[in-house]
């Protein structure tokens, strides 16, 4: 295996702040002569949306596109992701990744081209299927990047590493494509780079973190037992609801009381299952938490403070001891931009796209499996695309209007034209100042 690519050495050739790049108008040309297709592609995306490890037509179908360019192509990688290798010369190796999953929601947008799937999910339950979180986005601009970089293909030198991620909601498609041998059986990648669509700001503008930019996500199940019973003789009974009831209360002192307020730390309960009738009480009823935070030490706090809290509850209730199970395969490290990446590349949209079109941003909550990329090393860098309409977002900042719907909510919906032309532009950039001659 070769040495990896320093890049310190490309912070020394290449100046951080620039001009606009003699790239802009080749970039801008060969995505004029593409959006009208990457709209179809689109449109296509979002109609026909395939949840975690189901994206059977969704991988095929950038698999297609890729081997049309020239890459040569790899199915099934981490089970349905794919990976394409498109060499062209010595230089460095860039990988680009695109997420492919959408999400179990019912889609409530009014457009013509609404998802209309509907799948059983793992608990048999007939559920809409919707992306709701801009995936269908990503894979646009994915492909129209790939179509770019191969059209301009005399102007740089290196690797591209295109690949298609499953299951990034649930936080398991990195872990597996890794697993499965993405950085042995392909080329390592000197530099990793992914993007995100942000519903909740214009298209056109882009906004990072240098350094840590998302947090540390847990899934955690809490199956609360008790004695169950006829409802109108609870004094023979351990009424496991009422358990749960305190034991969501009880958890959230652990934000309030336990750790430090300057802390980044979310305790979530997202979900309640248990009873099946008015008048029976149950035997078990099922927590479902989602736990967030930035630090490890306050993630080992909090995990260690949910299965504190509640065994307490159930000892207090003379309930049988409840199980806790912190997920393995769903947990998502937090995300963390390599400073030195993360100067040059914004250096390259600032110099691009103007500054007030390129702004820093605090860490958020939200997490991201991406960071599994940054494996050994592996410089990183991601960044969120403004995707809402220029006049949708002017109207909601107006006093009394509605807010706009945030991610994975079943209204949120990119401006289509926009959204792909800068996310394509951004994407193409990046990549082309990496590996320029």
């Amino acid at each position: 295996m070769r040495a990896p690519f320093a890049l310190a050495a490309l912070l020394i050739a290449f100046p951080l702040q620039a001009q606009e790049s003699a790239f802009k108008p080749l970039v801008d040309k060969a995505i004029t002569a593409e959006v009208g297709d990457l709209e179809k592609l689109y449109l296509h995306l979002h109609a026909h949306p395939e949840i975690a490890f189901q994206e059977v037509e969704t991988s095929a179908r950038l698999a297609s596109e890729l081997k049309k360019l020239g890459f040569e192509v790899t199915t099934k990688v981490g089970t349905t992701g794919v990976v394409g290798v498109f060499k062209n010369g010595p230089g460095p190796t860039i990988l680009v990744r695109t997420d492919m999953d959408a999400l179990p929601v019912t889609e409530k947008t009014g457009l013509p081209y609404a998802s209309k799937v509907r799948i059983r999910d793992k608990e048999g339950r007939d559920v809409g299927v919707m992306h709701a979180c801009g995936h269908d986005i990503h894979m646009t601009c994915w492909v129209g990047a790939a179509r770019v970089l191969t059209q301009l293909k005399d102007s740089w030198k290196g690797t591209l590493v295109f690949i298609g991620q499953p299951a990034e909601e649930i936080g398991s498609g990195a872990r597996r494509m890794l697993e499965d041998g993405l950085y042995t059986r392909f080329p390592r990648p000197d530099f990793c780079l992914g993007l995100h669509a942000s519903p909740l700001t214009p298209a056109g503008l882009i906004t990072y973190s240098e350094g840590l930019m998302m947090a540390n996500v847990d899934t955690v199940d809490i199956l609360v037992r008790g004695k169950g019973g006829h409802g109108a003789a609870p004094h023979l009974t351990i009424d496991p609801i009422v358990l749960a009831a305190r034991i969501v209360i009880d958890l959230q002192t652990l934000r309030s009381r336990e750790i430090d307020p300057i802390e980044g730390a979310v305790v979530t309960v997202g979900a309640i299952r248990g009873g099946t009738k008015h008048n029976v009480i149950p035997s078990e009823v099922l927590l479902q938490l989602t736990v967030r935070s930035f630090k490890d030490s306050v993630r080992k706090h909090l995990l260690e403070g949910i299965e504190r809290i509640s065994k307490a509850a159930a000892m207090s209730a003379r309930a049988p001891e409840p199980t806790v199970t912190v997920s393995e395969t769903e947990f998502t490290p937090a995300l963390y931009n390599n400073p030195e990446l993360t100067k040059k590349v914004t250096g390259v949209f600032r110099s691009n796209f103007g500054d007030a079109n390129v702004k820093a941003m605090p860490p958020i909550m939200g997490g991201e499996d991406f960071a599994r990329y940054a494996k050994d090393g592996t410089p990183i860098f991601f960044w969120f695309l403004g995707t809402m309409d220029q006049k949708r977002w002017t109207e909601s900042k107006k006093e009394g209007a509605a807010p706009l719907p945030s991610m994975h909510s079943e209204f949120y919906y990119p401006a289509p034209e926009p959204s792909i032309r800068h996310g394509v532009a951004s994407m193409s950039l990046a990549v082309l100042d990496l590996l320029k001659k």
